[in-house]
């Protein structure tokens, strides 16, 4: 059984201190797993940014990382978390929004300049689009790459595969192409019995 992380008493101080001076600015504050999770929406985002990184009693300076996850499920698919570190109280905060495929998030590089890549990653695997991003181009993924792979509906082998054609002497993109059908090794299955009796197993009970 897990061991339950109770917050520290800075974290808690740190929680009640942001509900009341940015409430206007969060949806919800959860102390959980001993962290610290604000929701937020898009158009409070770069202000609540900024709060946190420029009030004295907060003092998150520190860009730590920006992630997306997909919730295909949802209208709003897209959860974008941010997370930052405030090295003069040596705490986390962790912040969360929500968007879709079409609306724009505003991108937090004018408030933390080291958002861009991180920004660009999640564009680039997600197809979260971030408005007033200086330069949003993929980052890990082929210029010419279709898609967004880390989304839940993209195809486990994707749509081409790659190589290198030494004719032509440059990389060529072709249509994925299996060689050949998924086969059912029902022998190898641990959760399908045989419709045959295995060798060895003649004398076995029926």
């Amino acid at each position: 059984m897990a061991k339950m992380v109770q917050p520290s008493a800075d974290l808690i101080e740190l929680a009640d201190y942001v509900r009341d001076v940015m409430a206007a600015h969060i949806t919800r504050a959860t102390l959980a797993h001993g962290e610290l999770t604000l929701e937020t929406t898009r158009d409070q985002i770069l202000t609540l940014l900024r709060k946190l990184r420029d009030d004295v009693q907060t003092q998150f300076i520190s860009f730590i990382d920006l992630c997306g996850a997909d919730y295909p499920g949802r209208d709003e698919r897209f959860d974008v978390v941010y997370h930052l570190l405030s090295p003069k109280r040596n705490l986390r905060v962790r912040i969360k929004l929500t968007t879709d495929e079409e609306t724009p998030v505003p991108s937090a590089t004018g408030v933390f300049p080291g958002a861009n890549w991180f920004e660009r990653e999640a564009w680039d695997l997600y197809g979260i689009f971030f408005s007033g991003h200086p330069d949003l181009r993929r980052l890990l993924t082929d210029y010419g790459f279709e898609g967004h792979p880390l989304r839940k509906d993209f195809p486990l082998t994707g749509f081409v595969e790659v190589r290198y054609d030494d004719e032509v002497k440059r990389v060529a993109y072709e249509p994925v192409n299996l060689k050949q059908e998924f086969r059912n090794f029902d022998f190898l299955s641990p959760w399908e019995g045989t419709d045959y009796v295995l060798p060895g197993d003649e004398k076995a009970k029926q």
